[in-house]
């Protein structure tokens, strides 16, 4: 309870049931691929607001909606259904507005939306889920996307070495001085990307840096 109350608080939301404030407080316990469910939640109650606000929407009633759309993930282990329709039933016994419970509802696309809150909670559930470092993959799917990064870019004539960085959100590659000019190589850097978009699947983007460099050495004696 007192966690679920310190996460109100935070987000300045005021009037809900305290069994509300219990499962939020629940939700500090699971996580989603290695993310904190509470902690995801407080991320989109705020990027929602963001997103509201710049829209001229109410923006409280967007941060509202967003701490509560995965309520229902406090208690799916314990009642038939998926999260999103779980946590609207619930959520319906408290008497929260029809904007919060399509929001709920259809934030994973179960529903169509019936209002502008909707697809602006999805959105930022989604911002919230994939930036990196949120979740946790399996070590198997990650070293098999940085091998298939450093393969694609390898592949290309004039590749010397490519190196998957950053957790695999960026690419660099290492071409030769000699068989690539400064034009060809701004072009092989737009095809490894689009080469990348077409054949894998990735959370955000990935960077293609390019380098290409002559170096000159001579010795005095």
């Amino acid at each position: 309870m007192q966690i679920g109350k310190d996460a109100t608080v935070e987000t300045n939301i005021r009037g809900l049931n305290n069994k509300i404030i219990s499962l939020l407080g629940a939700l500090s316990y699971r996580t989603s691929y290695g993310q904190n469910v509470l902690r995801h939640s407080v991320e989109v109650a705020f990027l929602s607001q963001v997103m509201a606000d710049e829209l001229g929407l109410d923006g409280s009633l967007a941060r509202r909606a967003g701490l509560l759309h995965d309520i229902g993930k406090a208690i799916d282990h314990d009642v038939e259904g998926n999260h999103p329709t779980i946590g609207t039933n619930y959520l319906k016994r408290f008497n929260e507005s029809s904007v919060v419970l399509n929001a709920v509802a259809g934030h994973h696309g179960d529903i169509p939306p019936d209002n502008p809150y909707t697809p602006l909670v999805a959105a930022a559930d989604a911002i919230s889920a994939s930036r990196p470092g949120a979740r946790r993959e399996t070590l198997e799917r990650y070293i098999k996307r940085l091998e298939k990064l450093e393969e694609i870019a390898g592949g290309f004539k004039g590749v010397e070495n490519a190196y998957a960085i950053q957790a695999g959100r960026e690419i660099r590659v290492i071409v030769s001085a000699e068989e690539v000019d400064d034009e060809s190589a701004m072009k092989i850097a737009r095809d490894i990307a689009k080469k990348v978009e077409d054949e894998m699947t990735y959370p955000g983007e990935i960077q293609v840096t390019l380098l290409r460099e002559v170096r000159c050495i001579e010795y005095a004696k």
